[in-house]
């Protein structure tokens, strides 16, 4: 008895460990998604690595430093750019306007820290108007210049491109990432926010090195 008892527990251990081997082979798979089209990047010859965000979202506000962080070390093949989600959202519709015209201006990597901190520490509403040209005046900005921009076809054309963008790469939630038009991974499926860049690296890696034998 108590030898088929031990020849049952050890067949359970046994079908646990292969239960844990497959989970883990499941989870590495699901790192990072492949997309079935390729998406047209911006730089020929350099690899594109995107964040698609809002200034809406805290988890983006909380991923930002680190982020920030790490851009700083890319090497120069590879082209970051941030693009704005809205979900067809008004209120996230109006902050990527915001950071629209914060890049036209050439206050985007500036000015980026300080918008996150007056959604998200000051609880200052930046979607509407009049509470973001109260900000902008009191941020060193030019209002005018601000103003006419955040208005502009340019930057209202930029906003309609990136809806376009994220429907291409299917974008569910964010904060989210995306390399050389083909890869994307999340701080879900990736596991955390340093997860998920690590992972960037590794598919930079990979592109660089399918690159160069193309």
């Amino acid at each position: 008895m108590n030898r088929r008892l031990a020849l049952k527990q050890l067949a359970a251990l046994g079908a646990l460990s292969t239960l844990g081997a497959s989970a883990s082979v499941f989870a590495q798979r699901e790192a990072f998604q492949t997309l079935g089209t390729k998406v047209p990047t911006e730089v020929a010859g350099k690899i594109e690595v995107i964040e698609f965000f809002s200034y809406g979202c805290p988890h983006c506000h909380d991923f930002e430093p680190l982020l920030n962080g790490w851009a700083k070390k890319l090497q120069g093949d590879v082209n970051f750019i941030k693009v704005p989600i809205t979900f067809n959202r008004p209120e996230w519709t109006a902050l990527a306007r915001l950071y629209y015209t914060l890049e036209a201006m050439g206050q985007a990597e500036e000015k980026g820290a300080a918008v996150f901190a007056a959604i998200h520490d000051e609880r200052k509403p930046l979607h509407r108007e009049d509470v973001l040209m109260q900000w902008v005046a009191g941020s060193g900005l030019d209002s005018k210049q601000f103003s006419d921009t955040y208005k502009s076809f340019g930057v209202q054309s930029k906003v309609q491109r990136s809806n376009q963008i994220a429907a291409a790469y299917k974008v569910s939630g964010v904060p989210m990432m995306a390399v050389d038009g083909r890869y994307t991974v999340s701080a879900s499926s990736a596991g955390g926010f340093e997860q998920m860049l690590k992972e960037v690296d590794q598919l930079i890696a990979r592109s660089r090195s399918e690159q160069k034998k193309s």
